[in-house]
């Protein structure tokens, strides 16, 4: 351990070793290269057994998986393989990435063809093609309320980094208002930022300083809480939540976040990680207009609601409510790593050139396979199929609520961006259907701190498909029901 320290600390060893220093050194060095040669034959023939022992042992710990029995090894559509010759139907989408499928052939193909041309054209050297080729597109075709200038990074919590320090620049203000449940990443930053789980900050602080937090309209909690809320109608409980969280709005600015010092209000037109949660109408309109009279700019954080996911390109289209700086990710690019910001050029020009930029931000490969997934989904009719199988899968699960009313809650979303919420006192029960459809052959994840189960198929799954997994669904969910009554 000594001799394999650091790379200095081979030099100075060197420099000053005996002869059976030196031939310690040699023999470790060779043991070293015959492991991983012996990996590398390993990985190239091993049985799925020989390779999750491996990444068991080899892959950090603090990464959670749905499963720990499952290498993955191909993918087609709504379909994933592992390395034993299973399939699955992929209700995750990779957390939402996959909106067109896996490996869709003229993605496949754009890539392919980039590759061949220019791997890595680094954004603060030069532009490049396809960047220059995905503005036009999403300025053109794809972007809401005249947001035109782009700057593309990797990950969505980079691109929400991105929009606070564009915030920060234009307002010369620091502090942000985030809403509770809210998730936007998983950097120093970005977990500051995030409220949805104590999971993803807990051990890491020191935080992000001025941060605040306010209320979001999640109406079926409210009514909950409320001595009245079930003997409400549902227009009439979404009128009084909105205007209960508005007011909280309105006190936090009072008490805690003097608008003279707030840049900027981060969030999610529909909750993601924070269980799939659709705002009232009235909530979006009301924050607008009090962003607007305080000065503070409105950031959408559309990273997992984006590129179609609810029945149209952006959450925020469905209200109408135009943001100051929409973020986005995942479903861009089709599983290649690619996200960014989006805004008015007078808003983007505040910042100094050298202000933004980073290694890989907007590579081209990713630029060129985003350029086709965008051409897919307009020319294959992605979105209006996004809505119509949405709706489907609502019913359906509406059917589910009516068969178990003392199991479902709530059933919600727009698009293929459905959440199923369970009774409180169901505990573990999300979990639990969960691991039961991934036993029955169907990808399911769960969110939110409450027991929910989140749909999020590719959003060109087909009408057969979509039964198969309601089927799966519900085969489950009478297995784990059944079990836990007797």
């Amino acid at each position: 351990q000594r001799l394999l320290s650091t790379a200095g600390g081979h030099q100075r060893l060197l420099s000053t070793a005996s002869g059976a220093d030196l031939l310690r050194f040699g023999k470790a060095r060779r043991a070293a290269r015959l492991l991983v040669r012996g990996h590398q034959r390993l990985l190239s023939t091993a049985s799925g057994a020989d390779l999750l022992r491996f990444g068991n042992e080899h892959m950090a710990n603090g990464i959670g998986r749905l499963s720990e029995e499952m290498v993955l090894e191909a993918g087609d559509g709504c379909w994933l393989t592992d390395a034993n010759g299973r399939q699955y139907l992929d209700c995750t989408s990779g957390i939402g990435v996959t909106n067109i499928g896996h490996c869709h052939p003229a993605v496949v193909q754009a890539a392919q063809d980039q590759l061949a041309k220019l791997m890595h054209g680094q954004v603060n050297i030069a532009f490049h093609k396809p960047m220059l080729t995905l503005a036009t597109k999403l300025a053109d075709q794809v972007m809401p309320f005249g947001l035109d200038t782009f700057f593309f990074w990797n990950s969505g919590a980079e691109a929400v980094e991105a929009a606070i320090k564009l915030a920060r620049h234009a307002t010369r203000k620091q502090s942000v208002i985030v809403f509770q449940g809210g998730y936007h990443g998983r950097t120093i930053g970005t977990m500051s930022l995030t409220t949805s789980k104590t999971m993803y900050r807990a051990g890491y602080g020191p935080l992000m300083p001025g941060v605040h937090v306010a209320p979001f309209p999640y109406t079926a909690r409210w009514r909950q809480w409320q001595r009245d809320g079930e003997a409400m109608d549902d227009e009439e409980a979404m009128k009084r939540c909105s205007e209960q969280c508005l007011a909280e709005f309105e006190v936090l600015l009072k008490q805690q976040a003097n608008p003279c010092e707030v840049a900027a209000v981060l969030m999610e037109p529909v909750l993601g990680e924070g269980g799939y949660v659709v705002p009232p109408q009235q909530f979006m309109d009301g924050l607008r207009s009090l962003c607007d009279q305080h000065g503070l700019l409105l950031i959408f954080d559309e990273v997992q609601s984006g590129f179609g996911r609810t029945g149209k390109f952006f959450a925020c289209e469905h209200f109408g409510v135009a943001p100051d700086i929409l973020v986005f990710a995942k479903g861009i690019a089709s599983g290649m790593p690619l996200s960014g910001i989006a805004s008015t050029k007078s808003l983007m020009d505040t910042q100094p050139k050298g202000s933004q930029g980073g290694t890989y931000a907007g590579n081209a490969v990713s630029c060129a396979a985003a350029n086709a997934t965008i051409d897919v989904m307009i020319q294959e009719g992605v979105l209006e199929n996004a809505t119509v199988r949405g709706e489907e899968l609502r019913d359906g699960l509406r059917v589910l609520q009516a068969r178990f009313p003392d199991v479902i809650k709530d059933v919600r979303g727009l698009g293929l961006m459905v959440g199923l919420e369970f009774h409180d006192h169901q505990r573990g029960i999300a979990a639990q259907v969960s691991k039961e459809c991934l036993t029955n052959g169907l990808l399911l994840l769960t969110t939110s701190v409450f027991e929910t189960i989140r749909f999020i198929p590719p959003l060109t799954i087909s009408q057969s498909e979509l039964r198969k997994a309601l089927d799966i669904f519900e085969r489950s969910l009478e297995t784990v029901v059944s079990s836990s009554s007797s």
